[in-house]
């Protein structure tokens, strides 16, 4: 977020009968960062620059702060606004909007902002209707006892149903065992797109003046007593390399003033005094310093040392904590290693163990949902986060930050629950052309998931199943392979179940090199029927580098850097021109899913790299042998 600099505090206090917090929820791509910065604009909070963006037609969303939310088009972190909606009677309202990310993966980020709030728009587009994460940060909604104003988007499209997808909401209210006043919940109709917003669709809309009617009076206005002992919950922490950590919360009780004396309560309990150095204020997309702010209101708390996610800021005579943030256990985790290769330090800034601890430890004070422990080996550290996509933006976010290291296969968690084991358990949906129905279900049974519904829609069909988190690793390629690229895949945590059989290992073995060099156009050409290659000629790799990918089951160890021998003799297919297969290109996340317990993805700010953990041959052959006799002794 900005921040400017006011030459003087100022007292930004609002009657809590006239100040609003909404969280925004929704799946992923269901327009709620746009619908965002259309209130923003409609509201009079833009800068000419920003409006010079949304008229482009730019996907440079204001609320998308971050690189990697503008390249994928998602909304990973947590981010806060202030709006002020005046009504045509004059009568003003301050609005403070909660956009939070739609993925499960980032249910940490979910949870603390619905502490926030005291209400929610629920966002469904007006085709897909509500998918697998709209259920997730519903039910996280309904758990906090937020009454939700259903926003049905996109209504500009030409396939719309929305009466269907209206009727798909109340069923899941229903499901996640909503009571009677909320399921009478208020509707609006909309295109964030094109900024504007309906009670009926029969009556065209103007502008998003019924989406702040609705919050207005659909919402319940702030509580808390401003007279009353201060509490202010920390949510979010921010930084600035001028004044350090910057705490951001919600004001349940009391008053907090710049300058102040308080209690912070520490989430273990522990008290301890400090000072409020500065206080500030939202408005719009920035901050302003303010003089106080009331119970009910957010705000941002400078000069306090020491302040971390969860604690509360109480006064001096009576401190009492306010219950800290509850978030999800994780289900994955995967080993960060320091990066051995013969490439080691050749591409990154920072490649100790010592640095990449630091890093990581850094991330702990944002990233409430991870986890880090100790590895078995001094430069080994077992990194838990709530799904492959949340450790995955970690590690692109090092990568850009000049970080080098190694990163393991990723393992699901599992539990011991009255001495039996437990596993994950996801509810996945995919949306298929009608024609890869069998295919789809075939792939998902070898993974051992159980298909529980089945909907046709037009020329698509969406399947939902449950399936163990272990089988969806390495899914999604296989998946968009079946179906010639047409399938889309969702799914979100939802219960621990009792382990049942073993998932099938990657069908395809490795070609890994057995020299080091560049790759050349001759090594391709003659390696071509061997199976993929994941790298192209010019790349420079070792020995023991994963280089592609093998036709059969089993690895094999291939000179992709040999060079063609040079003769006096002239040949008649001297000026032959020869056309070369094309690479594999791998994301990330892709790479991530796709080695084995074997294997490790070396990441660098330049490229990642799969490779063997055991890098020479001889090595890999005699733990095989080993393990190939112990397994004939059992």
């Amino acid at each position: 977020m900005p921040t400017t600099n006011a030459p003087t505090r100022r007292n930004t206090t609002m009657p809590t009968a006239n100040l609003r917090n909404v969280a925004i929820i929704a799946h992923v791509d269901h327009g709620k960062t746009t619908l965002v910065d259309q209130l923003l604009m409609q509201s009079g909070m833009f800068r000419s620059a920003d409006l010079e963006k949304l008229a482009g037609g730019q996907h440079n969303l204001i609320m998308d702060s971050n690189d990697l939310e503008r390249e994928r088009g998602i909304t990973i972190l947590s981010k806060n606004c202030a709006v002020t909606y005046t009504r045509p009677s004059g009568e003003s309202f301050r609005i403070n909007i909660l956009d939070t990310p739609g993925h499960a993966d980032f249910g940490g980020e979910v949870e603390r902002v619905l502490r926030m709030a005291d209400g929610c728009l629920l966002l469904v587009d007006a085709f897909e209707g509500p998918m697998p994460q709209t259920r997730f940060v519903l039910s996280k909604a309904l758990e906090a006892g937020l009454r939700p104003v259903v926003v049905v988007n996109k209504c500009d499209r030409p396939d719309e149903r929305a009466a269907d997808v209206l009727g798909e909401v109340f069923d899941l209210l229903v499901e996640l065992g909503a009571d009677d006043e909320t399921l009478d919940f208020p509707v609006v109709y909309s295109s964030a797109k094109n900024g504007w917003a309906t009670e009926d669709l029969d009556t065209p809309g103007q502008n998003m003046q019924p989406i702040f009617e609705e919050i207005v009076t659909g919402v319940p206005a702030a509580g808390g007593d401003a007279t009353a002992p201060l509490q202010m919950l920390v949510t979010t922490l921010d930084s600035n390399s001028y004044v350090g950590r910057i705490g951001i919360g919600r004001v349940f009780r009391g008053t907090i003033n710049a300058g102040e004396q308080i209690t912070l309560v520490k989430r273990d309990g522990t008290k301890k005094n400090a000072k409020i150095g500065g206080l500030q204020h939202f408005e719009g997309l920035s901050r302003i310093d303010a003089a106080s702010v009331s119970a009910g209101d957010l705000c941002a708390v400078i000069g306090v040392d020491g302040i971390d996610i969860g604690d509360t800021l109480t006064c001096l005579t009576t401190p009492e904590a306010l219950p800290p943030v509850t978030i999800d256990e994780p289900t994955l985790t995967m080993v960060f290693r320091v990066n051995n290769s013969p490439f080691a330090g050749r591409e990154g800034k920072f490649v100790t163990s010592r640095q990449i601890r630091s890093r990581l430890e850094l991330e702990l004070e944002r990233n409430v949902a991870l986890r880090v422990e100790d590895g078995s080996g001094a430069d080994e550290f077992v990194v838990s986060g709530r799904g492959m996509l949340h450790l995955g933006v970690l590690i692109e976010t090092m990568r850009r930050e000049g970080y080098e290291l190694s990163v393991g296969k990723p393992q699901v968690i599992l539990k011991s629950i009255e001495g039996e084991i437990h596993e994950p358990m996801e509810r996945v949906t995919v949306d298929c052309p009608n024609s890869a129905v069998g295919s789809v279900i075939e792939l998902l049974g070898s993974r051992k998931a159980e298909m529980q519904h089945m909907d046709q829609m037009g020329a698509s069909t969406r399947l939902q199943f449950d399936a163990p988190s272990r089988g969806l690793i390495g899914l999604r390629n296989r998946l968009l392979t079946a179906t010639q690229g047409e399938a889309i895949l969702h799914h979100v945590f939802d219960r621990y179940a009792p382990k049942v059989g073993e998932t099938p290992r990657r069908q395809q073995g490795a070609l890994i090199a057995s020299e080091s060099g560049r790759v050349t156009a001759h090594a391709a050409e003659l390696l071509a029927d061997r199976g993929i290659l994941i790298v192209k000629p010019g790349d420079e790799v070792y020995a023991g580098q994963v280089v592609g990918e093998n036709n059969r089951d089993n690895d094999l160890t291939i000179n992709i850097v040999r060079e063609k021998k040079l003769t006096n003799m002239r040949m008649a297919t001297k000026e032959a021109f020869v056309a070369l297969k094309g690479t594999k290109q791998m994301s990330l996340e892709a790479a991530l899913e796709h080695i084995e317990a074997d294997e490790i993805v070396e990441v660098t700010p330049v490229a990642f790299r799969i490779r063997k953990i055991m890098l020479d041959e001889s090595a890999r052959q005699r733990v095989a042998r080993v393990a190939k006799k112990a397994a004939a002794n059992v």
